[in-house]
């Protein structure tokens, strides 16, 4: 058949409006069917085999075509079943609501491809906070290796890493998971890192540029970020090596409270001119001035910001 000839027919195919969510379940399903003989806690730390992309050769042409045109997040878990992984499940319907915010971004750095699959606010969403009645944003993350190497739960150095909110106009000493009592969880299924991020409701920043961003590193500095003068927009300072990539995050601007997203920032005692001498700035927190709490409950790690 004319490869052309064959390409135009199926474009010209008509799918239903949950086309690509069914085929995203059916590639996830597949891939976990594989080996199963294996337990689930080796099914979710082995990695995944794409073999099947291959047969039976009765679809294998169609399948390629299809492969190519659905999105990258097919191979990851929903945001909605890492919540569920956290025995989460008011979080995970949360996931699935059309409020929540779905972004299928990647960022390829280092030896990762860092994809933020999507964010969610709200109130009473999970049970493992004491303000439960305080609305939170939920952010998860994919990590996986540019070389298909697994990464392994206990060997990912999770405090190497950060994951952390950052607002354009206030300076990243005076947003960020230390001063929005953050927390984070990760865990390893198929050879990838899902992180789940917890902080306060990030939607009162809205009316400014909100950042996600993943780094090699500690609590933000000037060796990591630079702050544009003008705008107050933040970007990774020129020289910074390591892994790193930032997000910014489609939020609702009318959901907004500038009043109080000013009243957050002044209570830090940081939100100072980032481009400020040294000598005329307050004292930024450097990792000594950090506390991390490490809890493992299964095969889910938790970092918690003290």
């Amino acid at each position: 058949m004319d490869p052309n000839k064959y390409r135009k027919a199926f474009d010209e195919l008509s799918f239903s409006a949950d086309f690509e969510e069914r085929t995203q379940d059916l590639l996830r399903r597949r891939a976990r069917s594989l080996n199963p003989s294996k337990s689930s806690s080796e099914k979710e730390n082995r990695p995944m085999n794409l073999k099947f992309f291959r047969k039976p050769l009765v679809f294998a042409a169609a399948a390629a075509l299809l492969v190519v045109s659905v999105s990258a997040a097919a191979l990851f878990l929903r945001p909605s079943e890492v919540a569920q992984h956290h025995n989460q499940p008011v979080l995970a319907q949360a996931f699935e609501d059309q409020n929540a915010i779905v972004v299928d971004q990647t960022v390829e750095t280092g030896d990762f491809a860092v994809n933020l699959t999507g964010l969610v606010s709200g109130k009473n969403l999970t049970d493992w906070s004491q303000d439960v009645d305080t609305s939170h944003t939920y952010a998860v993350v994919a990590l996986s290796r540019l070389d298909g190497t697994p990464i392994d739960q206990q060997e990912f150095d999770f405090i190497r890493y950060t994951l952390t909110p950052l607002v354009a106009g206030y300076s990243p000493s005076a947003v960020n998971n230390w001063t929005l009592g953050s927390s984070a969880s990760g865990f390893s299924a198929d050879g990838v890192f899902y992180v789940l991020l917890d902080t306060q409701d990030l939607n009162m920043f809205a009316h400014r540029t909100v950042y996600l961003a993943f780094y090699e590193g500690g609590a933000p500095s000037r060796e990591i970020f630079a702050v544009d003068p003008t705008d107050g927009s933040i970007s990774f300072a020129p020289d910074f090596a390591g892994p790193h990539a930032l997000f910014t995050l489609p939020l609702d601007a009318s959901k907004a409270d500038p009043a109080a997203a000013d009243e957050f920032a002044a209570s830090t005692g940081l939100d100072f001119d980032y481009n400020a001498p040294m000598e005329n700035a307050p004292m930024e927190p450097d990792d000594s001035d950090v506390t991390y709490r490490k809890e493992q409950t299964g095969d889910t790690t938790t970092i918690v910001i003290e």
